[in-house]
């Protein structure tokens, strides 16, 4: 019996990673990941809006993707609602997010409502008010960054992973809960990144000892975070929503042992 040759269209996976005509909004896009986010959906077509607290940090940006600045303070409705009101939206990212570090047993009431400020109230509202926005501009994208530490335990970070755990969270169900409206809303969850943050809080040393506990060998960059946030924001990705996908070079999941056999 003859094999059937399968006739069925084959798409333009490379039109399909094409943002043309799209305004994507992206909070955080001063610096680090968000620039290099704003970079990447600049290159694929979107007309991108950077959003900072930093009216510096927004233009220069902007500025590089010939994008639009905007300053806001995204922890507060009013001010997100102003921005996300200045044109449509047909994709919104949202990179904002700061780990309060120590023991827990260390951290006190404000510590805690400014770690989960830090984390959900802004993703919160960018749901809220964002989903509607993208919703009423037919539809799109949302993409979150959450962290490893909302999927691991990680030393010190005993509430940065339970705010990342909780947004990973809200994105699950944000992702059922608007996709009958056109909206999908997904997020990625990176590992130890050298973003200039991080790059001053690490030292040399402290960053062989990361490096040796990564499968892949090496800490990863911003721009490999930017480029799974183009995936997940694109028409590549048009059957994904309500995901955390892990960008850690394979450190998450991994049960680290002493060496038992030698080979």
């Amino acid at each position: 019996m003859a094999a059937e040759i399968d006739r069925t269209v084959v798409p333009d996976y490379a039109a399909l990673a094409r943002l043309d005509g799209r305004r994507f909004v992206v909070l955080g896009g001063g610096n680090g990941i968000g620039r290099q986010v704003c970079h990447a959906l600049a290159q694929a077509g979107a007309r991108v809006v950077c959003v900072d607290r930093s009216q510096e940090l927004a233009e220069a940006v902007a500025a590089e993707v010939d994008g639009e600045p905007l300053v806001a303070d995204i922890t507060r409705r009013d001010e997100l609602e102003h921005a996300l009101a200045q044109g449509p939206v047909s994709g919104l990212v949202d990179i904002v997010g700061m780990p309060v570090l120590g023991p827990l047993a260390e951290l006190d009431d404000d510590g805690w409502d400014r770690q989960f400020d830090l984390v959900l109230r802004h993703a919160f509202l960018a749901l809220q008010i964002g989903g509607r926005a993208v919703a009423a501009a037919g539809g799109g994208t949302m993409v979150f960054v959450g962290s490893i530490s909302g999927l691991a335990h990680i030393a010190g970070q005993a509430a940065y992973g339970a705010a990342k755990a909780a947004l990973h969270q809200l994105v699950a169900s944000m992702g059922r809960e608007l996709a009958p409206v056109g909206v999908r809303v997904n997020a990625v969850a990176p590992g130890f990144i050298q973003t200039p943050r991080l790059l001053t809080m690490l030292s040399a040393e402290q960053w062989t000892k990361v490096s040796s506990i990564i499968p892949r060998g090496a800490p990863g960059g911003p721009p490999e975070v930017a480029a799974a946030i183009l995936f997940l924001a694109s028409d590549l990705s048009s059957y994904v929503t309500g995901q955390v996908l892990a960008v850690d070079g394979g450190m998450t999941g991994q049960v680290l042992v002493p060496e038992l056999w030698s080979t």
